[in-house]
């Protein structure tokens, strides 16, 4: 009969994968034993492994080299990160090695773009796309920048008023964008994005502000749809409605020569994750190609923000269960040692589901079970998969500590969990750790980022 937890995985789903494997009845996570860092470091943990942030942005970079080779696309491709997933200095670090630019979305990110030049990370040629609405401090400091000789730093519009503001800061010539505020998806609560502006009146705002600026010239327009990119009659309307309005603003502003899609490629969040990322590239550029063709104008320079792409797939969360409480016939529970509310947000604010394995006992009996955090609150709790309405572990065993895993966790989990600050009923965040490979050898080596969060730093914020 097989009733282990791994007979359960084997038969659920296509396994060993690209970065899970077993071995002695452990779990490897890009063959990095996960028990020797526990042993190491205990848990609760959190993990960055940062050579899969330029696997993906590597590979992100062939797939619209490839797409756009197929259909003799013209323009260039750029690859932008959105410091917002994760502002960490190891993230930026690793993913600038890929020759890759950067997007800010407020005025503190641009402290983040002074700090990388000072340290020779970056130079003064990157594009720094500048999104989100524009407070006095960002369009400030956004201007600090293009004064300073950044000369492909490109300010996005997102209300018309905003120009009014850069016409005061800026003593040089600057690039701009325009966001164009989108249609929601029709089961939205809402009809259209609350960011940008609106379709009706990009073209007029232009011949009335830009066209004959002397101080500013329109490079870009920009679009991002909310629920990502995929495959559906929704994205590609809005797709075609964008580069309409390129196309009638190409005709009498022949500087616009750019069209940033945004970000949208979702991140693998279970085993059995399935997305034709080549299919959907080839389509996207395909289609802008067509559009242009059939207006008779040059095919854009593509931009895209990719940040959970990036970065997710990179992150851990590790855990010990604690104890187990049976709490009726049907509802078992496993306790964490921390709370799902401080260290993976998502899960309760938006219901995100990560992959969750067992890391040891993959030889034991398995059982239904229900996850649930230190904290006081009814919300703290993990319940259900992606794949399925429930979770299964291995049966505890006494004196034979079980260990767990949540996979592809490294996108705004630090930043909506108030990294370094008070956190839901002082549960103290966890140590981080960052994983790389010594290129001689590919051997792994690991550093402390973060130590856990110590009480008096929590005691200090709330003014004991």
């Amino acid at each position: 009969m097989k009733d282990k937890y791994i007979d359960l995985i084997e038969q659920s789903f296509d396994f060993p994968q690209d970065e899970f494997s077993v071995e002695d009845n452990e779990l490897n996570f890009h063959d990095i034993p996960l028990m020797e860092l526990i042993k190491q470091y205990g848990t609760p943990l959190k993990i960055t492994y940062l050579p899969k942030i330029s696997q993906q942005i590597n590979r992100a970079k062939r797939m619209f080299n490839v797409a756009m080779a197929k259909v003799d696309y013209k323009g260039s491709y750029n690859y932008c990160y959105c410091t917002k997933s994760s502002h960490f200095s190891f993230v930026l670090e690793e993913a600038m090695k890929n020759d890759i630019h950067l997007e800010t979305s407020s005025a503190y990110d641009i402290h983040i773009i002074n700090a990388l030049y000072d340290s020779g990370i970056i130079d003064k040629d990157r594009y720094i796309i500048c999104n989100g609405f524009k407070r006095p401090q960002y369009v400030e400091n956004i201007a600090q920048l293009v004064n300073d000789g950044f000369t492909n730093t490109i300010p996005v519009l997102d209300n018309k008023e905003e120009l009014d503001l850069f016409e005061d800061a800026f003593t040089k010539k600057c690039k701009v964008g325009i966001r164009i505020a989108c249609e929601e998806e029709p089961k939205f609560e809402f009809y259209t994005s609350r960011l940008g502006i609106r379709y009706n009146d990009i073209v007029e705002f232009y011949k009335a502000k830009l066209k004959n600026s002397k101080k500013f010239q329109l490079k870009m327009l920009h679009f991002f749809i909310n629920t990502g990119i995929k495959d559906t009659a929704y994205y590609w309307n809005e797709l075609s409605k964008c580069m309409n309005v390129y196309c009638e603003l190409k005709t009498i502003c022949p500087e616009l020569d750019s069209l940033n899609i945004g970000g949208g490629f979702p991140i693998k969040n279970s085993l059995n994750f399935e997305y034709d990322y080549e299919y959907l590239t080839e389509e996207i550029v395909a289609q802008i190609k067509n559009i242009c063709q059939r207006n008779g104008i040059e095919e854009p320079n593509i931009f895209t923000e990719f940040g959970s792409f990036t970065v997710g797939e990179s992150g851990a969360a590790l855990y010990s269960i604690v104890n187990q409480k049976q709490q009726n016939d049907r509802e078992n529970w496993y306790m964490i040692d921390s709370s799902f509310i401080t260290t993976l947000p998502d899960t309760w604010g938006i219901n995100q589901r990560y992959i969750m394995l067992a890391i040891n006992n993959w030889d034991k009996e398995y059982q239904r079970v229900l996850l649930g955090g230190l904290t006081c609150d009814s919300e703290d709790f993990y319940n259900s998969e992606c794949h399925t309405n429930a979770i299964f572990l291995p049966k505890l065993e006494k004196g034979n500590p079980q260990y767990i895993g949540f996979f592809h966790t490294g996108a705004y989990q630090e930043s909506l969990g108030g990294f370094g600050g008070i956190q839901h009923c002082l549960i103290p965040a966890p140590k981080h750790i960052i994983i790389d490979r010594d290129k001689s050898n590919n051997e792994y080596y690991t550093r402390l980022f973060a130590k856990e969060q110590s009480y008096r730093s929590m005691l200090r914020i709330l003014g004991y």
